[in-house]
């Protein structure tokens, strides 16, 4: 199977599909629109789909760990996005520090929870 991948990309739902789309190109992502409900959007090779479909039970529970190298400088360009007073529902949680790197949170404006990490070498 390694030779085969070439990425893995899961599907994230939203409660107001319209509102997340501008949540996520506002954070950095880049939009491919795929559909009249359902959008391709991405950071370098990495992405994710998001669609207009929302089921309060998934949608709620639904988390993504995203790697970054510093988190550092990242959190700090988060910050400076003012996501949380741009966007209804939208919450950071400061970075914490633990024996295996540190983790911040981000609430995407239907309650998905982003895990921002950087793991120690």
């Amino acid at each position: 199977m390694k030779n085969c991948v070439q990425s893995i990309r899961t599907f994230v739902g939203a409660k107001d599909f319209n509102q997340s789309r501008e949540f996520y190109k506002a954070w950095g992502f880049n939009e491919i629109v795929t559909s009249p409900k359902m959008s391709y959007f991405s950071v370098d090779n990495f992405g994710f789909y998001l669609q207009d479909h929302y089921v309060k039970e998934w949608v709620e529970n639904t988390m993504l760990f995203l790697e970054v190298e510093n988190l550092s400088d990242c959190w700090e360009v988060i910050k400076a996005k003012n996501l949380e007073k741009k966007f209804k529902g939208v919450k950071l949680v400061e970075p914490t520090t633990f024996e295996w790197g540190s983790e911040g949170f981000v609430y995407d404006p239907s309650g998905v929870l982003w895990h921002i990490g950087e793991f120690n070498d």
